[in-house]
């Protein structure tokens, strides 16, 4: 029988962790126990020696429609963390921070946390027919899990605000000329896409992989100059 909060599933495929969100009959509504389950995962990623790149994904016909209010709010009344404490944040606002590379692929519906879990992946593959929409000002709220600044950084001011300001969908290729995605493929292509990535990644030199990100990371938090810094020392 299944659960009616939905799970994340996590399959060991060689050097590489699948990550599944499972809630297809809900369009993949985020509840507590997924979000718990997915930050379970991605700590597993970043504490087995064996895992050297995580593929995050969804079952059914979307990536996900967003959070699932009424389950959520009780959450949020009582001021606990979307993500448990002490867990590897998906969304890499908070320690312990990812230091592995993480894929994702995306489909149909990726409304709101969709978008800020692709954000803060490190390659994102988009079918075409992906419906985006941050549209949390719609609800009189904002976007909480890093889309406000991330989207800035790499779009550009004028191109985060008319989506973040107006709440209204756009599409994989739009998602692409904001530098949002990294490929656009033909509609289930997308996970073979990311599959065959995180492959190709997980057969380079681990702690170099680990390093490149590192730096990178250092360089777009604090400049170039502390990320050579690091390097040099």
């Amino acid at each position: 029988e299944r659960d009616p909060d939905g799970r994340v599933k996590s399959g060991v495929n060689g050097h590489l962790l699948l990550i599944g969100i499972d809630r297809p009959e809900k369009r993949n509504g985020f509840t507590p126990k997924i979000f718990a389950e997915l930050a379970a995962a991605y700590s597993r990623l970043e504490t087995s020696a064996e895992l050297r790149c995580g593929v995050l994904y969804a079952e059914g016909d979307h990536f996900t429609a967003g959070l699932d209010m009424p389950k959520i709010a009780p959450l949020r009344r009582e001021g606990r963390p979307l993500v448990p404490d002490g867990e590897v944040d998906p969304f890499n606002l908070r320690a312990p921070i990812r230091t592995k590379p993480m894929v994702v692929a995306l489909k149909g519906i990726c409304f709101t946390v969709a978008i800020e879990l692709m954000l803060a992946a490190d390659i994102a593959i988009a079918a075409d027919n992906c419906r985006f929409s941050q549209l949390e000002v719609k609800r009189g709220i904002m976007a909480g899990c890093g889309a406000t600044f991330r989207m800035a950084e790499r779009a550009g001011w004028g191109n985060a605000m008319k989506i973040l300001l107006t709440g209204d969908e756009f599409t994989a290729h739009e998602a692409l000329r904001c530098n949002f995605v990294q490929e656009v493929v033909p509609a289930g292509r997308e996970y073979d896409r990311a599959l065959e990535l995180a492959e190709k990644i997980a057969r380079q030199a681990p702690l170099a992989v680990q390093a490149t990100m590192e730096s990178g990371r250092i360089a777009l938090d604090e400049g170039w100059r502390a990320a050579h810094a690091c390097t040099a020392s």
